[in-house]
């Protein structure tokens, strides 16, 4: 069995110390992050590393984007994917000894218009969710886990308000849309929502909100997603909302789930 943490951790270079708290006091065997900020090389390592957490892969980006997959199990480089043809380091993947694929994706947020007439960045947003449709549609994914900070909250009890946020970049229609399109393709099953089916759950509090935790004006964001072959073996899923009320925190917290796979 192992465990596996999803977290869009908005810099990884200003929240080491969260990281590494993080990794201290949950001890998943993998945790992949989004929004790192950072060339590989400049990320921190070394106190990650003391913890156990040896084996890394990952794709960097001065300022912007970045994924990296940090794991206490030996883990090899299964490449990365430039969806959307951005040249944004948003996808990279990372092979078990037991064969078992994680995709570390990071979704375009799409700016505020949801209008790609209008906006740039909310059409780019949903030409990656289509390009990843069309790859799993091409090749269905076998014994693989895909997490990430999607930018979509796809249900109605994933935001604090549907009615509300129907008109609100990362609920709209269409990206709901899109992202059920992108699963249907690949037969992904929403291991957290199989865990936990029923009652509002966020993943993310905006910084614009001064009492985050009385308003809980969320959004589940942030997603861990299994191929259908390996599905039930996925549980014990978690959101660890407390996350939000530490220090200097990242918008997004931590999402968990365990595999009964033999690593």
């Amino acid at each position: 069995m192992f465990t596996l943490a999803t977290w869009n951790i908005n810099s990884v270079r200003l929240r080491e110390t969260l990281v590494a708290r993080l990794l201290r006091e949950q001890a998943p065997d993998i945790l992949c992050l989004q929004e790192c900020k950072s060339p590989v090389e400049k990320i921190p390592l070394e106190q990650f590393r003391a913890l156990g957490y040896r084996h890394v892969v990952a794709r960097g980006q001065k300022g912007y984007n970045g994924v990296a997959i940090l794991s206490r199990l030996p883990i090899e480089d299964a490449g990365a994917r430039d969806y959307g043809a951005l040249g944004h380091a948003r996808h990279v993947a990372a092979r078990l000894e037991n064969g078992v694929t994680i995709h570390n994706i990071y979704v375009p947020a799409g700016g505020d218009v949801p209008d790609r007439k209008l906006n740039e960045k909310f059409g780019q947003k949903l030409d990656f969710v289509a390009e990843m449709r069309d790859v799993f549609h091409a090749e269905l994914p076998q014994r693989a886990i895909m997490v990430g900070d999607f930018n979509i909250a796809p249900r109605e009890d994933d935001v604090w308000s549907h009615k509300q946020l129907l008109k609100v970049v990362s609920h709209t229609p269409v990206e709901v849309e899109h992202l059920l399109d992108a699963q249907d393709a690949g037969k992904w099953v929403d291991i957290t929502r199989q865990d936990i089916p029923e009652g509002r759950l966020f993943s993310w509090w905006s910084y614009r909100n001064r009492d985050w935790n009385a308003s809980d004006r969320g959004r589940r964001l942030d997603h861990i997603w299994a191929s259908p072959d390996i599905a039930n073996a996925g549980h014990g899923s978690r959101v660890l909302r407390d996350l939000r009320g530490w220090e200097k925190p990242s918008d997004h917290v931590p999402v968990l789930a365990s595999f009964d796979l033999q690593v």
